[in-house]
């Protein structure tokens, strides 16, 4: 069997291909084939050399199945080489049948399984990191540190990285791209190096190019987010024990949606800590294009039915929809100065964000004060990337001002 390369993986990524750099890098928009290319290539190098294997990693663990694991299977049957791999889920494995050699998957969540990581044959050369940015730099240096040991002869280790360069804050940016050196090679592709989207993919693109300028520069130039005039930024991410923090005294909780179709609902939930001035986001769930009757039902599948839940006050008939499904929805503060109101408090305290709520954060990261036609900074908050804080300011205003102007 015979197949042109060129024809399966298509065009603009030679480089990021060919290079035997230790750290390959790429950041791109959404659409531009950067994971589909890379689980092409992972599969072709198990070929080319023949005593590698494999490693694919996430920040969590249950994120792997439907990502990285299925874009190798897609990679597999699109090089026709489906009778030559066993893909397995119990544990999850991909296993080259005629040599034994692996492909492994491990989450960032399971760090002694990182950190004791071994293959039964051949040695340990090819690392994945899918979604890079949701990835702390700390847990990439274990994982780095993990990947050595002696290679055969014209073999070589690497770790690949792609993500979407949601914020310039990141570390990937400070360590790979404004200091490479001979061991990083990095590559920003666009939705415009896949010549495989359709008319009615292209079309979405030019659509956000054109009414989401802000959400463009990353999904669709595969640029960093640059979040001048940032609302929070007292934030940060940091894994934290729910339970912990919910016992000690004077936390509050709070769940908040914010309605969307187009835009997402967001569904956020909150521990609020007076004392401490400080937030922590715990939980989320963003979806477009569903019924209030699917968001009550998600909200009590994910354990908040019994819960008081604030919504958007501008939403009365949606409010009223999920109150007939059994849920306690309340509208959220109104008044011409409640926005601004609610983000002054807010502003005051320190927002944790648990890296299990990769949507909040992206949002976080570029909440930015709207600008005006000559480029000065309103006191409006752009409503690009706005809907998790909408959500946080209904519920978590609405906890403070009660706090505030309790006659307990």
């Amino acid at each position: 069997m015979e197949l042109s390369l060129q024809e399966v993986v298509g065009k603009n990524y030679v480089d990021f291909w060919n290079t035997k750099k230790r750290y390959r890098v790429c950041k791109g928009s959404r659409g531009s084939k950067k994971s589909k290319t890379t689980a092409l290539n992972m599969i072709y190098r198990l070929y080319r050399y023949p005593e590698s294997s494999g490693l694919c990693v996430r920040r969590y663990a249950n994120t792997l199945r439907d990502s990285v694991f299925s874009d190798l299977k897609w990679a597999i049957h699109r090089l026709q080489l489906d009778a030559y791999f066993d893909c397995l889920v119990s544990p999850l494995q991909i296993v080259r049948r005629s040599t034994g050699q692996k492909i492994l998957f491990r989450g960032l969540d399971e760090s002694l399984k990182i950190t004791s990581i071994s293959v039964e044959r051949g040695c340990l050369c090819f690392v994945w990191i899918e979604e890079a940015y949701e990835v702390a730099e700390d847990d990439f240096n274990k994982l780095d540190m993990s990947i050595r040991g002696e290679v055969p002869e014209g073999y070589f280790k690497q770790l690949t990285l792609t993500f979407n360069p949601w914020s310039a804050t990141s570390w990937l940016k400070a360590r790979f791209f404004d200091a490479p050196d001979d061991t990083i090679f990095t590559k920003t592709t666009t939705w415009q190096c896949n010549e495989w989207l359709d008319d009615a993919d292209r079309h979405i693109f030019e659509m956000m190019r054109r009414q989401n300028p802000r959400r463009y520069r990353i999904e669709g130039d595969g640029e960093w987010g640059i979040a001048e005039g940032l609302i929070y930024p007292n934030h940060r991410m940091e894994d934290f024990d729910v339970g912990e923090i919910r016992a000690q005294e004077g936390v509050k909780a709070a769940f908040n949606l914010d309605f969307g179709f187009t835009d997402p609902n967001a569904f956020v939930c909150e521990l609020v800590d007076g004392q401490a001035k400080k937030i922590y986001i715990f939980d989320e769930w963003y979806q477009s294009g569903v019924t209030n009757r699917i968001i009550a039902e998600t909200i009590k599948e994910k354990g908040y039915g019994g819960q008081r839940i604030i919504c958007d006050c501008a939403e009365p008939k949606s409010i009223a929809e999920l109150q007939d499904e059994g849920i306690r929805a309340e509208a959220s503060l109104k008044g011409r100065d409640s926005v601004q109101h609610g983000i002054q408090l807010i502003q005051n305290y320190e927002i944790i964000v648990h890296p299990r709520c990769t949507e909040f954060y992206k949002e976080i990261e570029n909440y930015c004060w709207e600008k005006d036609r000559n480029g000065r900074m309103t006191d409006k908050p752009d409503h690009e990337f706005s809907h998790g804080m909408d959500s946080m300011r209904y519920g978590v205003a609405r906890l403070l001002r009660a706090d505030r102007f309790s006659f307990d």
